[in-house]
């Protein structure tokens, strides 16, 4: 089940200090207020502090407008900046806003599949595949919603010919950033990260947007009617949206040597785009004037909870100011260089180091501010030595974010580095929880009291598949890697014939829209949202997901933004307690992985053994599954082969 991620490309692909975009539109920059602790030369990738302004957007949404004119599709744009704010929401009359998602492989509809939602429910989807562009690209790799189309399915690449392949690298991430979620900001907050009304989207259609070779975000095109997927990489579908989204980014797009096609995943280049200049039936030099299409072409419209029109169109804010929410910490925050934190957009780190709030649970004394320290400052060391996997030029380091919880779910500590995948500020808490969740005594009285009906059976289905009649009450140190091994549609993974994992439903019912008991936890939360979103719901969802129930020394519940089923998490134990979990996201699985592990392991030595790993009895790594004649272990953690960039060090986490 190991996954190894290369990066495909020359050594003369070096990344040109300027990418692509225009310069000369660009706000002045602000005063630095929360300057960055100092000591060791800077290693990372470090984005320049610069922003879409309103001449930007109206230019982006122009060039859209003229290409889709051509292609006689009317279409929305949706424009948004790197944290997620709604910039800009244009409609071009007699567009398709209704929005359909495809059923199950056998017909069946189940969570969100096979949606038929009335308009402008379209508006919704083109936020969210907006979001995931924006959200999974950085200065060494630009990602759109087709490149995350091809690593979130249960096979990678997806396609009729390579079933019996395992899953993509992010299976399970389109449902991340959820409109429930209590990490998420919310509109007019203008800090990030911002929610998406269907989690995070797979939909081709949207593209990131650069400038002096910095995201400044994502436009994303809707208007055929269909939110959804596609299933086929080897052949090229002609997406209109695709098209008409790409002319719109000229002058905003990436430098070429950056872009998802040049990366690469177990030898297969990932995609960027079916789309080419080539396509164009227009010339974006020649757009109109915005001020010519609005009001007459099209105009600015409203979405519930995201954008008012009234407004007009917004600057974006800087990536790295306080507005944006995400900047660099000072040495009282966090002293390690380079380290970056979330913020409220007032001076306030969201997420300040502290001790647990598990004290009246836990059966032993809570992870305190100290160790929570220690654990984060160590892992951003791993990280600062990590070779990245989806970086370009080679060479570059890993960027993560890097998140410890207690088992409340409570956030107790966050860090990231300078140009770490914006996702990450909502999936890593989302890693946590889910480890240190699936890790406690808690995790089956949980789940059995959810009020949905069709969650408790999986209670019962994992522990049939184990043979565990006492599993998920702690007995098992279930790494994030273990527990996404059994969230599979096929276990092992990809292998055709199988039964699906206990956390899984069969393939013939699964697509990303229903994954199991992922899709279960959160399904009626996002259904209540998109209610909201079209005016049928008086009231917006609150800022916790998966109805669970609620802890009373928070008076919320562990898994309050969802699960997530892909590898970087690992939970951390005292004298053999359960005290909470540490996670990682933003580069390949296996650094992930490294980066948690390494980081408690090596806190704990500093620590003098006061926290650290689970011990190697109870992991899930001791746990077989009967396969016919033979069996397969899960698994805890798996690390890359010769992970750093300074030494020859090869297997760095083993006997750990």
């Amino acid at each position: 089940m190991r996954r190894s991620v290369s990066i495909v490309a020359a050594l003369s692909l070096l990344l040109a200090s300027c990418g692509g975009g225009t310069a000369d539109t660009t706000s002045p920059q602000p005063p630095n207020q929360n300057p960055p602790p100092s000591g060791s030369n800077p290693v990372f990738q470090t984005p320049a502090l610069v922003n879409l302004t309103v001449p930007d957007i109206e230019r982006i949404i122009s060039q859209g407008v003229a290409e889709a004119q051509a292609q006689n599709q009317p279409s929305g744009f949706v424009v948004i900046d790197r944290v997620g704010n709604v910039l800009a929401v244009f409609v071009m009359n007699g567009t398709d806003l209704s929005l359909r998602t495809p059923a199950a492989p056998n017909g069946q509809s189940t969570n969100l599949q096979n949606l038929n939602l009335p308009a402008p429910a379209a508006l919704a989807g083109g936020i969210s595949k907006a979001l995931t562009s924006s959200y999974f690209s950085s200065m060494g790799a630009a990602f759109s919603s087709r490149t995350a189309n091809d690593i979130v399915q249960e096979t990678f690449p997806p396609s009729s010919t390579t079933r019996g392949l395992e899953s993509g690298p992010l299976f399970s991430v389109q449902f991340s950033q959820l409109p429930c979620s209590d990490v998420s900001t919310r509109f007019p907050n203008r800090f990030g990260t911002h929610r998406g009304p269907l989690g995070a989207g797979a939909d081709p259609g949207a593209f990131p947007l650069y400038k002096n070779g910095a995201v400044v975000g994502s436009v994303a095109v809707v208007g055929d009617g269909v939110y959804g997927f596609d299933t086929e990489y080897t052949d090229n579908d002609h997406s209109v949206e695709e098209t008409i989204a790409l002319a719109a980014t000229q002058g905003f797009t990436p430098d070429p040597a950056i872009r998802a096609d040049r990366i690469s995943v177990d030898g297969t280049l990932l995609r960027y785009s079916d789309a080419t200049p080539a396509d164009f039936k227009s010339n974006p030099a020649n757009a109109p004037s915005f001020a010519s299409i609005n009001g007459t072409v099209g105009a600015l419209t409203s979405v519930p909870g995201y954008y008012n029109a009234a407004g007009g169109i917004l600057p974006g804010t800087i990536y790295g100011s306080e507005e944006s929410g995400v900047r660099p910490a000072t040495a009282a925050e966090f002293n390690e260089p380079e380290a970056w934190i979330a913020s409220d957009g007032a001076g306030n780190n969201r997420f300040p180091i502290r001790a647990g709030t598990d004290a009246a649970t836990v059966g032993t004394a809570p992870l305190t501010a100290t160790e929570v320290r220690t654990m984060l400052e160590e892992a951003f060391l791993v990280q600062r030595a990590a070779r990245a996997q989806l970086r370009i030029p080679l060479g570059n380091r890993a960027q993560n974010t890097i998140v410890v919880t207690d088992t409340n779910g409570e956030i107790l500590g966050l860090v990231r580095g300078p140009d770490a995948l914006v996702d990450a500020i909502d999936a890593v808490p989302q890693k946590a929880r889910t480890t240190a969740f699936f890790s406690s005594r808690f995790a089956a009285a949980d789940l059995n009291a959810n009020p949905n009906p069709n969650v408790p059976p999986y209670v019962q289905a994992v522990r049939t598949f184990l043979n565990d009649p006492s599993a998920l009450t702690g007995n098992t140190a279930f790494s994030l890697r273990a527990i996404g091994n059994i969230s599979r549609p096929w276990f092992p993974d990809g292998q055709v014939g199988r039964p699906p994992g206990p956390l899984s439903v069969p393939i013939e019912r699964f697509n990303i829209f229903s994954t199991g008991l992922q899709s279960e936890l959160i399904t009626q939360d996002i259904l209540d949202h998109v209610g909201f979103v079209l005016g049928a719901n008086p009231t917006d969802v609150p800022q916790t997901c998966t109805r669970s129930p609620n802890v009373a020394a928070t008076g919320k519940n562990r898994i309050r933004n969802g699960l997530t089923l892909f590898a970087g998490g690992v939970p951390i134990y005292r004298n053999g307690v359960l005290v909470g979990a540490i996670a990682s996201s933003g580069d390949g699985n296996d650094q992930s992985d490294m980066i948690a592990f390494l980081g408690l392991y090596n806190a704990s030595l500093r620590l003098n053994g006061s926290v650290g790993e689970a011990d190697p009895a109870i992991r899930s790594d001791r746990i077989e599954i009967p396969i016919g004649s033979t069996t397969t272990r899960l698994r805890y953690v798996l690390c890359p082969f010769n992970p750093f960039v300074t030494t020859n060090e090869q297997n760095v986490c083993q006997g750990k």
